[in-house]
């Protein structure tokens, strides 16, 4: 995932914000995922990791965007 953090607002806020809501949503949306957390602590793991993109952000853009498409079958050649 690439979000754009306004220079104000302090990074782990932000995460913060994203994980607490998108948990109840997603809660909210999908029963399986309610019974399977019981405490409403929500669905994320307490760690996150965060790193500047600079210079290469097309590149990281296309990635996630291509993320979920299935690989090119590759063939490998053994000596």
């Amino acid at each position: 995932m690439q979000i754009e953090i306004p220079p104000n607002i302090v990074i782990c806020d932000a995460v913060r914000a994203f994980k607490a809501n998108s948990s109840k949503d997603l809660q909210k949306k999908f029963r399986f995922i309610r019974e399977m957390y019981l405490e409403k602590d929500g669905i994320w793991s307490v760690g996150y990791f965060v790193s500047s993109i600079g210079l290469d952000e097309e590149r990281i853009r296309n990635y996630i965007k291509y993320q979920g498409e299935k690989e090119r079958p590759q063939t490998a050649k053994l000596f």
